[in-house]
């Protein structure tokens, strides 16, 4: 408006003031086209547990695919979920057309303080343990199908038969009963060895090595913690065993493969969901959307050790080799 007051008074002064309004109304008339007045951008609000890295990836993503022009307020409730829930009461309060729950303490918060306004979540290990539904809630989902991990097993290792894993019976009895179905249904063999404390860990892993023929880890705090990672991946490389993972970091501490998504396209992935919901999509999906796009790594040096070639039909398939 300034820059236009300024034309203006510039051309209408003296006897030509009069093609000096003209000119200053013509123009204020088409920068009110290109910018209309009173049009505000959407808003979209950022709920996060905290603001770690793993966070941060998942929020970039989502950036990039959500609807373009919108406004972000993002919000940290720093692990305290007291906190997220004032928080949450502040965003409704706002102008936010839909709310990014990143972590489980945000989209719990969110859950519970906001009912009218569209919630997308992310970067949440297992949201049906947690009951993250509501009318209002949709997410991704953080963990790949086991159906799909065993099709990929199945391409790679195609001799592989017998398959162990640690856990812990009281977090996933429902899991290990949909996957022993998905694992014979790929002509897999799978064995549970519980663990209900780290102290057992030992004693589990040895009769697994010995009645299996590879390890398969899974996200289990009883049985991973920064003492037990080292001496599963020791004790299955000396009995020749190969440990199929779901991180690139255990791929590089000497698991045989592993398969996980990457943040960054959890988020691409949930902000092509926000867009579908913003754009008045009236049935969003009532169950986690996967994520399209995996992740494969593979330690060729393990490989060797064990003697294993991989079908070369398959190496199109592996995003990274250690």
């Amino acid at each position: 408006m300034n820059a236009v007051t300024h034309i203006a008074g510039e051309i209408g002064t003296g006897r030509n003031w009069l093609a000096g309004l003209v000119l200053g109304c013509a123009l204020l008339l088409c920068l009110s086209v290109i910018v209309p007045c009173g049009a505000a951008a959407m808003e979209i609000a950022i709920l996060k547990s905290s603001g770690i890295g793993a966070y941060e990836q998942a929020i970039e993503g989502f950036k990039a695919t959500a609807p373009s022009g919108a406004i972000y307020a993002e919000y940290d409730l720093q692990g305290d979920l007291d906190q997220g829930k004032k928080l949450a009461r502040k965003i409704r309060a706002s102008e936010a057309s839909l709310v990014v729950a990143v972590g489980l303490k945000a989209a719990l918060a969110a859950k519970l303080e906001i009912v009218d306004v569209p919630i997308v979540y992310m970067m949440i290990l297992d949201p049906a343990k947690h009951n993250l539904s509501a009318p209002n809630m949709a997410g991704t989902l953080m963990e790949i199908p086991v159906e799909r991990q065993f099709k990929i097993l199945r391409a790679f290792l195609p001799n592989l038969h017998r398959i162990g894993i640690l856990a812990n019976p009281g977090n996933s009895a429902a899991k290990m009963k949909d996957a022993t179905a998905q694992a014979a249904a790929h002509t897999f063999q799978l064995q549970e060895f519980p663990v209900d404390s780290e102290k057992e860990v030992p004693q589990q892993l040895r009769s697994l090595l010995a009645s299996t023929d590879a390890l398969w880890l899974v996200p289990d705090s009883t049985v991973l913690t920064n003492e037990s990672i080292g001496f599963i991946l020791e004790s299955s490389l000396a009995r020749r065993i190969p440990v199929i993972g779901f991180s690139p970091e255990l791929t590089r501490l000497g698991a045989l493969m592993s398969l996980s998504v990457a943040y960054g396209e959890v988020g691409r992935e949930t902000g092509l969901l926000a867009k579908r919901i913003l754009d008045g999509d009236r049935n969003p999906p009532m169950k986690p959307v996967p994520i399209e796009r995996l992740k494969i790594t593979v330690n060729l040096k393990t490989a060797r050790f064990l003697g294993i070639e991989f079908p070369k039909e398959v190496f199109h398939l592996i995003d990274e080799t250690y």
